[in-house]
């Protein structure tokens, strides 16, 4: 069945048509957390342009995730912003508002992540879009949401802070050291694509009922979901779980283990007791099934530093992948804890077509990743690199909005675009 449905997809999904062909987006937005989402539209065949503000722009163009830039740019930029479109617009003079409110008219989705307020001061917040565009779908997204007590507070927020104020980093870490944020900005990362569930249900019912609606999105809210065991065992018990690394309370073993060569592991996590039977037999000690130090899960859970150390001085003598292959054949879950090596040249994610070459008129040739999911009849598709400073400003102003020359160039002249 799956081979019948995706045959010849790589071949043939650039001729057929993209899901959210039409739909037209306009981002105000910074970091990941805000243009994330719209990256993800765009994928789907969205149109999105991407609006930033003098001087900055968008604050992530000259941040420097893992202390480099690659060629100018920084990295963080490129893959949210992918397939958009680009202009600059100083939303502090009334003419580059002009402009906005121009492109919002057009628009079906705005989507935004400034702290609240801020776009209302300058008269483009959902209030004086909807007047003049009843069909709006606008998404405010920051790290508390709209209204509520952090809110009216004006509380500052990045990922950090969401992976702090949710509990995530206090989950994260091992026992005795201190709480551990993520350096992936995965609080936004989630949050971005969350955000686009309500956006494509609002659409759903703007295409039922003609109406638009304006969407409120706090970024702690989506990452406290990851904690919910925790949550319920405090709203339960009132017991505060503690921080413990790679170990959880339902599976045993459940780690990360060394392997032979240098820094390399394999991940096992047993599930149940036939798995638990399963990885005993591949390591060649069938005898501690039934040892009673490790018969049950709870009896694994008590003694779980010493099975750690059984399972370690196995997995010692093999490669992760010698390890994963005996366990997999076995039934039992088993993966090699891939570096960035292993997961750019990974024959998998290159035979389902999730990496695309692009050639970017700065950056040259790089490798994006596609999204997460396929769609049979509607594939996503990545049509553009991540746009440059002033790189669609012409194009938006006089094909989009159809502005006079004249216009353009005196706008231009007067920096309302830089």
């Amino acid at each position: 069945m799956a081979e019948e449905t995706w045959r010849n997809y790589l071949e043939n999904k650039n001729s057929k048509p993209a899901p959210l062909k039409g739909i037209k987006v306009l981002e105000i937005a910074t970091l990941l957390l805000g243009p994330g989402g719209p990256g993800f539209l765009a994928k789907l065949g969205a149109e999105v342009i991407k609006c930033e503000m003098p001087p900055m722009g968008d604050t992530v163009r000259n941040l420097v995730p893992f202390g480099y830039y690659f060629r100018e740019h920084g990295c963080g930029f490129t893959h949210p912003n992918l397939s958009k479109y680009w202009i600059g617009l100083d939303l502090h003079k009334p003419e580059g508002q002009k402009i906005f409110l121009e492109l919002a008219a057009k628009a079906d989705i705005i989507e935004e992540n400034m702290r609240p307020g801020v776009l209302e001061k300058w008269n483009v917040g959902y209030r004086q879009i909807k007047e003049i565009n009843p069909r709006i779908i606008y998404l405010s997204k920051n790290g508390y949401g709209q209204w509520g007590q952090y809110a009216d507070e004006n509380r500052p927020s990045n990922d950090g802070g969401s992976q702090a104020a949710s509990g995530f980093a206090w989950m994260s870490s091992f026992p005795g050291k201190p709480p551990l944020k993520s350096r992936l900005y995965i609080a936004d990362a989630y949050g971005g694509l969350m955000g686009e569930i309500p956006v494509l249900a609002a659409l759903h019912y703007r295409e039922r009922t003609g109406k638009g609606q304006y969407i409120d999105q706090s970024n702690v809210e989506p990452a406290v979901q990851w904690v919910a065991p925790a949550m319920l065992d405090y709203s339960a018990n009132k017991v505060v779980e503690n921080r413990a690394g790679n170990s959880v309370p339902y599976a045993a073993p459940h780690n990360a283990y060394p392997c032979e060569g240098k820094d390399s592991w394999c991940a096992i996590a047993v599930m149940s007791e036939t798995e638990w039977g399963a990885l005993c037999n591949v390591m060649g000690r069938p005898e501690l099934a039934s040892d009673p130090r490790f018969a049950t899960l709870l009896d694994r859970k008590r003694n779980e530093a010493e099975l750690d150390s059984v399972i370690g001085e196995w997995t010692a003598d093999l490669t992760p992948d010698e390890a994963m292959e005996r366990l997999r054949a076995a039934g039992v879950a088993a993966g090699k804890v891939a570096t960035m090596k292993d997961i750019v040249e990974d024959k998998q994610l290159r035979h389902r077509g999730y990496y695309k070459t692009l050639d970017h008129p700065e950056i040259g040739s790089y490798e994006a990743f596609n999204t997460p999911y396929i769609l049979s009849r509607t594939p996503s598709e990545i049509r553009l690199p991540a746009p440059c400073l002033g790189e669609h400003t012409e194009y938006v102003c006089r094909q989009l909005l159809d502005m006079p020359e004249e216009e353009f160039v005196e706008l231009l002249l007067d920096n309302v675009f830089e």
